[in-house]
């Protein structure tokens, strides 16, 4: 019986050491499995549970004006975030956050919900510092919730130059204006840092070897002067009250011999510190995407072209047949019964006959190449974005009609951007120059002043000479001069200031009858000054003024932008007499 039990004990003994080493033999194995063939697989999930990159968000550059005011700027706000794989009570946490935040508390409640398993879910991005304080004061669980600080894009001239400068989204992407144009500029390109956290999720390393550093934005320095733009945007918002236009106002500010823009804008406006608020048709720049018929203001081109081409000579009399004229089966008329005018008196007196005689020595060729030639049918190529053609139809498609039409501006368009910068022909010695709102060498900022920009490469900035320097000045000192002296530009005249203009009333087109409007017009006056030495030129258009009395360009812009001409003129004179702008001393603070 002994031996029996014995052999019953052994049995079982060797049993258990067999059954023993085979499972030591299968954890044996599963090790090895795991650290030879599996180890690359479990580094991966256990880099993932205790290590995550986080983003380093770029500045985005300053855009200042040409003293360095600031135009655009980005500071610093807390974004607030949840953890909602740590949140237990879903439904109180939504509560309490969305009473200080302001974020609708049901729709805050399905997010954490639907993101349950998630580490990450913004609450409310870039909020006040009080409301920051107000999260902070709800105790809320610890490890559910966070701030992370973002940049929060501000303007702190509100609505000012608000169609130049365009918006900058809350992902840092700019939309319209110099926000867009120069995008990569300013935007600049956000880094990470890689951080590794413990079972709690406390922040334990930052890998500095797989972090990068952000490269923030760039500045850009425009050559907007704001005084001057707040100049311009009071008096278009008194025409706004003044004359009630249905389609609204604008204005440009250039100086003729840099091709500069010192001011530019809209109306109706927008306020880029609160986009949600703006109506749709607001967001339009009409000064670069508006087309009308430039009605008058393009009689003096057209009479350089004829002087340049030796068609037309200054001292030529022109018959006007006493305010009718026939060409083929059409009758152009004259307000006044003009017999014979002098070519500087056609300009004074804005005669159509004495314009459509002129054309006739031109030729079609000789019309539609000096249309060319001014640079309408083309973009000028400002830094914007959005700029339009314009309407000049092509060569084989004007006929007879056209030389009676296209000398008093009508059967093409214009944007007022091409309008002025065709203008700046005239008052710049006869050379077409390329409109800008990028002062160069923006990166050294200290170069520029409102009077004496930096010089530009001659190919950068003239696109070519259209006119002799003689003809150019006659025009501006002779028979635009006159306009404002005694023609139809006098609301323009500034005491003591030689001030040439031109007025332009366009008829508009009726959409139902297909033909002119008697009672619909776009009304534009531009000025400048001094005749002898063109400093500055202003334009404004006003599209369909409906209060009454509001048919005539000389009514309705002159006296608008008689008032932004000399306020230009007294700021460009106050400033020549500083020094320039230095960098150390007299641009703003720059925000770090």
């Amino acid at each position: 019986m002994k031996t029996s039990g014995t052999a019953s004990a052994s049995r079982r003994v060797t049993f258990l050491t067999a059954l023993m080493l085979l499972g030591w033999t299968i954890l044996a194995g599963r090790l090895i499995h795991l650290q030879a063939h599996q180890r690359r697989i479990l580094h991966s999930h256990a880099d993932r549970q205790s290590t995550y990159t986080e983003v380093l968000r770029a500045r985005p550059g300053e855009i200042l004006d040409r003293n360095g005011h600031v135009l655009a700027m980005s500071v610093t706000r807390n974004s607030v975030y949840a953890v909602p794989s740590r949140i237990d009570d879903a439904r109180e946490f939504a509560w309490k956050a969305a009473s200080v935040t302001g974020v609708d508390a049901a729709e805050l409640l399905h997010r954490l919900r639907a993101a349950k398993n998630r580490h990450f879910l913004w609450i409310c991005r870039r909020v006040s510092d009080d409301v920051a304080r107000k999260f902070r004061d709800l105790n809320l669980p610890p490890r559910t919730w966070g701030f992370r600080q973002e940049y929060l894009r501000q303007y702190p001239q509100g609505s000012v130059a608000a169609h130049v400068l365009g918006i900058r989204d809350i992902d840092n992407r700019g939309h319209g204006g110099l926000e867009e144009f120069f995008d990569d500029r300013l935007r600049g390109r956000d880094g990470q840092r890689v951080l590794t956290r413990d079972a709690r999720g406390v922040v334990v390393e930052v890998e500095s070897a797989a972090s990068i550093t952000p490269v923030h934005g760039r500045s850009v320095v425009c050559t907007i002067d704001l005084l001057t733009q707040i100049a311009l945007e009071r008096q278009l918002e008194h025409i706004m009250d003044r004359w009630t236009p249905v389609g609204g106002a604008c204005g440009i500010v250039m100086d003729p011999r840099s091709g500069d823009i010192l001011a530019m804008a809209s109306r109706p406006d927008f306020d880029p510190n609160t986009p949600a608020d703006a109506a749709d048709h607001a967001w339009t720049n009409l000064t670069i995407s508006a087309m009308f018929e430039p009605g008058s203001t393009f009689k003096p081109l057209i009479v350089g072209w004829a002087l340049d081409q030796g068609v037309l000579n200054r001292s030529d009399m022109i018959r006007c047949f006493s305010g009718a004229y026939r060409m083929g089966s059409r009758i152009l008329r004259d307000h006044h019964a003009f017999h014979l005018l002098s070519v500087e008196d056609v300009l004074v007196r804005s005669s159509n006959i004495g314009m459509a005689r002129i054309a006739e020595r031109l030729g079609l060729d000789g019309l539609y190449n000096g249309t060319i030639a001014f640079g309408f049918g083309r973009r000028t190529g400002i830094e914007l974005p959005g700029e339009l053609t314009g309407l000049v139809r092509d060569r084989r498609h004007w006929n007879l009609y056209s030389l009676g039409s296209v000398p008093m501006g009508q059967e093409i368009a214009v944007t007022p951007l091409q309008l002025i910068t065709a203008h700046a022909v005239l008052a710049g010695d006869g050379r077409l120059m390329r409109p800008h709102l990028l002062l160069p060498d923006t990166e050294r900022m200290g170069t520029a002043s409102a009077t004496e920009p930096p010089p530009r490469s001659a190919a950068a900035q003239v696109e070519s000479t259209v006119l002799r320097p003689q003809t150019a000045a006659w025009l501006v000192r002779h028979p635009m001069k006159q306009v404002v002296e005694r023609g139809t530009g006098t609301a323009a005249r500034i005491p003591g200031l030689s001030v040439f203009g031109k007025t332009g009333t366009a008829q508009k087109i009726d959409p139902e009858t297909g033909t002119y409007s008697d009672s619909r017009h776009i009304c534009s006056f531009l000025c400048g000054a001094p005749a002898e030495n063109p400093e500055v030129l202003v334009l404004i258009v006003v599209d369909e003024p409906t209060a009454p009395g509001g048919h005539y360009g000389g009514t309705v812009a002159a006296p608008a932008a008689a008032r932004v001409l000399q306020n230009a003129l007294e700021r460009s004179r106050r400033l020549r007499r500083t020094r320039t702008i230095r960098p150390e001393d007299d641009l703003p603070v720059r925000l770090q």
